[in-house]
């Protein structure tokens, strides 16, 4: 099989079924799908190493992630996306405090948190990229492509087990 190959995978989590898209050289995508868009298994070690780690998330550990990330989007984006790798496990970071952060990467003065709000919500990678630890400027949870409630779910999850 070529390892350029996107391959799919399903999870199902505590919080609903989860496809995990990649190949022999990473995930690309970590999305939630209702249950009955269950696919045909095609695995590759990067996504079975996924799905290992998952197991371990959502049974309360903090593990390291020993695989490679590949997600595919425009090198702001991508600026953006390593930087909610640092957000701590059980930590929360505002859009601007993340804002902050992408503008001296870039060597900017100054960044829109709104142009750094819309990069987050398009992170291929839920959790394994974790931007459900980005919050409003007053802490109050704001924006989750899979639902706030799920976003509320991951914080209070990993606030509980530290």
């Amino acid at each position: 099989m070529n390892s350029k190959s996107k391959l799919k995978s399903n999870f199902m989590s505590p919080l609903g079924n989860i496809v995990i898209e990649g190949n022999e050289n990473g995930v690309s995508a970590l999305r939630f799908v209702p249950a009955e868009k269950f696919l045909k298994e095609q695995s590759s070690l990067a996504i079975e190493k996924a799905k290992n780690w998952l197991e371990k998330y959502f049974s309360g550990k903090n593990p390291e992630i020993d695989f490679s990330l590949a997600p595919q989007g425009t090198s702001f984006q991508k600026a953006v996306w390593a930087e909610l790798e640092k957000i701590p496990y059980g930590a929360t970071c505002t859009y601007g405090q993340l804002a902050a952060k992408v503008a001296i990467k870039l060597g900017k003065q100054k960044m829109s948190a709104r142009a750094v709000g819309g990069a987050v919500g398009q992170n291929p990678i839920a959790i394994l990229l974790p931007c459900h630890r980005v919050v409003g400027a007053n802490g109050k949870l704001t924006g989750y492509a899979w639902g706030l409630e799920r976003k509320a779910k991951l914080l209070e999850m990993e606030r509980f087990k530290q």
